[in-house]
């Protein structure tokens, strides 16, 4: 019975300005019309995340929710309306997750729209939780902003941690596109990224009414547009002093990265597992590779369980480089305590057909490697074979023959701000080896691999990416692209491994304390804002 009393209470008076307006109309809506506009903005929010770089529909979206917000009078509302906003969002950014279902349709294909949507459903909890804090301080303007951006920035690292965790599309990923803008997140990581773009984005939502007057509109324009510009100068500093891409290389070491773009749905058929790895061995063989000490496959590249299939091992040794390794993922099963294991992993194979390493991911993929509950759901997970994977003890670091220690990630382990390395190691270099080919050509691979470039700029490390259909890469610590695959060939890359930064950056010494940081700073300035006259 609120909704008509509120929505007349926000008719716009016909001497309002245009902004004015706009703000007062959207704050008057309806319930349902309100949800749904939230919807749209969340949607229009993602135009802005990798492939697409849309960016300014962010001042749309962002300053569109908190107008929104002004329409809640009570607190259930102020949650539906972030929840409402996060639907759009993750529905837009992570509608390639349903991709996944279809490579077995047959099995699979009918749960795509409801797994979508409940992933969705389920990330948008936290945009609500950010909202409602926001609504509950009552704070308006410059100060609710700030508020904002803080509560966002929590929601992030909560996603980050809560059921596992899961920090894919962290709003400062939207920088990608750009080196010099990315060189912050050496200090802040994505988190300082994420702050930033928020406090950008939503800071237009104070240019109406007394919030736009005297110093306040001009602090209005210093946070939508001069901060991105102060983000880009720091980072363009940085890079002026730093060597051009590929320049250095650590002495003795060439890599040779195969990406062969096996088609996910034939990519574990049993009449076609061993020309797969026949394809991948004439790859690495393929011209150029007579310079490489090191070959890379990526992840699940054998479709066979190692160390157990002595022929396969057999083979392989053929391509390895003289003193070198090649570096395969693989699925290995052993008996521990009398029970049969599964794990995704990661071997180093000499050339002597020998296993000189073995890193098993840590960080499983719930319903892609294991099935949460299991007793509970009576469901099977996407990948191949009934049982669940075991998880390893990662980060962890390889030392391994003629390479710099190295930190490996097995697929969407390298999304983890802050849990990339670990602390006590040496790691010189991150390896990621990846199976994006479950997405197929979809905003996906794109979001995944912009992923990765953060976590070298945070830790200053070189990565090196192996991904069986893309994007495959070698990363410099700046997080710059020395040489790349596309998505959807099939090729390999030779290239020097970049050398680590010679000091390590702050966020690799901070980690989450950064995050803390940054919101201690940003509570702190609204409480200083909102008692400026």
């Amino acid at each position: 019975m609120a909704e008509p009393a509120a929505a007349a209470q926000f008719q716009a008076p016909p001497q309002l300005n245009r902004i004015d307006r706009l703000a007062n109309a959207l704050a008057g809506l309806g319930l349902w019309r309100a949800l749904a506009t939230a919807v749209v903005c969340g949607a229009l929010a993602a135009g802005a995340l990798p492939p697409l770089y849309v960016l300014p529909l962010l001042w749309i979206a962002f300053t569109g929710l908190l107008w929104l917000l002004d329409g809640a009078r009570r607190w259930p509302r102020a949650f539906a309306t972030g929840w409402a906003f996060g639907l759009g969002y993750f529905s837009a950014g992570l509608y390639w997750v349903g991709h996944s279902f279809l490579v077995d349709a047959e099995r699979f294909g009918a749960l795509m729209p409801f797994a979508v949507g409940a992933l969705a459903a389920g990330m948008a909890l936290f945009a609500g939780l950010a909202t409602v804090a926001v609504w509950l301080s009552k704070e308006r303007g410059l100060a609710r902003v700030l508020l904002f951006a803080a509560a966002w920035l929590a929601s992030e690292w909560l996603r980050a941690w809560a059921f596992t965790g899961f920090p894919w599309n962290l709003i400062g990923t939207v920088w990608t596109f750009s080196d010099a803008t990315l060189q912050f997140a050496s200090i802040a990581g994505v988190w300082g990224l994420s702050l930033a773009t928020i406090l950008a984005a939503a800071a237009p939502s104070c240019l109406r009414g007394d919030e736009a007057r005297g110093w306040r509109r001009v602090a209005v324009l210093v946070m939508a547009l001069v901060l991105p510009a102060a983000l880009w100068g720091f980072g363009a500093l940085r890079l002026a002093g730093a060597p051009e891409p590929g320049a250095e290389g650590v002495p003795g070491v060439h890599l040779r990265i195969v990406q062969p773009n096996i088609d996910q749905r034939i990519k574990w058929r049993s009449d076609l597992r061993a020309k797969h790895v026949a394809d991948q061995m004439a790859l690495s063989e393929s011209p150029g590779a007579k310079t490489a000490t090191h070959v890379i496959w990526s992840e699940t590249a054998v479709p066979f369980l190692l160390p157990d299939m002595t022929q396969v091992l057999e083979a392989i040794r053929e391509i390895v480089p003289p003193g070198g390794l090649l570096l395969t993922g693989a699925p290995r099963r052993a008996e521990v305590d009398g029970e049969i294991r599964l794990w995704n992993s990661l071997f180093a194979i000499d050339e002597g057909g020998q296993v000189a390493a073995v890193y098993d991911k840590r960080h499983l993929v719930p319903f892609g490697e294991y099935v949460p509950l299991r007793s509970i759901l009576p469901l099977d997970k996407l990948t191949q074979g009934g049982g669940d994977f075991t998880p390893g003890d990662g980060p962890r670091s390889l030392s391994l023959p003629g390479l710099p220690d190295v930190s490996v990630l097995i697929c969407y382990e390298v999304i983890f701000p802050g849990r990339v390395v670990d602390p006590g190691s040496g790691a010189q270099w991150l390896l990621n080896v990846t199976n994006d080919a479950w997405f197929g050509t979809s905003s996906g691979p794109y979001q995944h691999f912009a992923a990765a470039r953060l976590r070298a700029v945070e830790e200053g490390l070189p990565l090196v990416r192996a991904a069986n259909t893309g994007i495959s890469a070698v990363v410099d610590s700046y997080g710059r692209v020395v040489a790349h695959l596309g998505l959807n060939r099939s090729g390999a890359i030779n290239a020097p491994l970049p050398n680590s930064l010679e000091k390590r950056t702050p966020f690799s010494h901070l980690g989450s304390w950064s995050l803390l940081i940054l919101l201690i700073a940003t509570f702190s300035l609204a409480t200083i804002v909102r008692r400026l006259p």
